[in-house]
């Protein structure tokens, strides 16, 4: 790498840190107002892993104006994170615009993707649209009837990436859910390190995104991929390890308030496992409905596995309890739910 490369990466990186800084310290002075939205603007995928729920191979892409208009209704919201995941959002024709209007309105830019679709060309596209982070799920070594997100496919693509990006790369690997061999997260997280990027290991939910507890090889793997992991964004989870360890969270999760899922129809959601509720459009989105969902206790809490809620959770766990509910544990229904109006 030219020395000029490492620095133009390492001004980025010190830029994108006091961004996050800052984000923390908004965070901490005024409740109300969402820190990461995910927001899907392409609900197909090009793959067709097993455990996945979250797309189809039909849904067109969502036209770039509409796309605008939810991003600018964020801002105006004061969300500090926007994260654009799918479906698969590189099939997206119009991506590139959708992340510049992130950063145009002083957003962090973020992006979930597979990677299958990623070029040295199309890189050096998402550095120019101000892309800040990016992640890639790796399930296995060879690609199997479970995933076909496999190191084997995709080495070449993290090996453009190490060379072009100019955003921070994490690559994600997981354990559970069917994954047949757990000690490829291993491999994978140490691949990932080798080229400079970061590494996290996800314990994957089921169907409902509750607990699945994993078995003892997959708690070592765990374990050993915890020990491993460098400095991230995703670093910090006790909620994982109590997960690997078949126990549930005590915690207050911010749903509907801190953290929003948008998905394809303009809709607001708890999450990807829950979608449905609240299920109100993003552009009728209020300080009111945020205030109303920050106290909402959510009965699907405890056992809950999805990790980007989790750490938004963080934020807020040492202040405002919500109600105590004795709604079913993993029952994300309305009667699963107390609000306080």
């Amino acid at each position: 790498m030219t020395l000029s490369k490492r620095l133009v990466r390492g001004s980025k990186a010190l830029h994108r840190r006091l961004r996050e800084i800052r984000m923390i310290a908004k965070g901490l002075a005024d409740r109300d107002h969402p820190i990461l939205a995910h927001i899907i603007p392409m609900r197909r995928c090009n793959l067709s892993c097993t455990y996945c729920n979250e797309y189809d191979d039909s849904s067109k892409p969502v036209p770039l104006d509409v796309m605008q208009q939810r991003v600018d209704h964020l801002a105006k919201l004061g969300t500090t994170i926007v994260t654009i995941s799918g479906g698969e959002p590189l099939l997206h024709p119009e991506l590139d615009q959708v992340i510049a209007r992130v950063r145009s309105r002083g957003i962090i830019s973020g992006m979930i993707t597979n990677g299958y679709l990623l070029t040295a060309d199309r890189i050096q596209r998402l550095n120019r649209a101000g892309l800040e982070h990016l992640q890639i799920s790796i399930d296995n070594v060879m690609p199997d009837d479970v995933s076909k997100k496999s190191l084997k496919v995709l080495d070449k693509k993290l090996q453009l990436l190490a060379q072009h990006a100019d955003f921070h790369v994490n690559i994600n690997s997981v354990v559970g859910g069917g994954i047949h061999h757990p000690k490829d997260a291993l491999t994978i997280g140490r691949r990932a390190l080798e080229l400079g990027f970061t590494s996290t290991v996800g314990i994957i939910h089921d169907g409902d995104g509750q607990l699945q507890p994993l078995k003892d090889e997959e708690r070592g793997v765990y374990a050993a991929m915890k020990a491993m992991e460098k400095s991230s964004y995703a670093r910090v989870n006790g909620f994982q390890d109590n997960i690997a360890h078949g126990k549930e969270n005590e915690w207050r999760c911010r749903a509907g308030a801190r953290y929003l899922y948008i998905c394809e129809d303009g809709l607001v959601h708890y999450c990807s496992q829950q979608r449905g509720f609240p299920g109100k459009p993003l552009l009728e989105y209020t300080v009111e409905d945020i205030r109303r969902e920050y106290r909402t206790a959510k009965g699907c809490a405890p056992r809950c596995t999805v990790a980007c809620v989790h750490q938004v959770g963080y934020i807020d766990g040492w202040r405002d309890p919500q109600d105590l509910t004795s709604a079913p544990v993993g029952d994300g229904s309305p009667q699963g739910l107390v609000q306080l109006r």
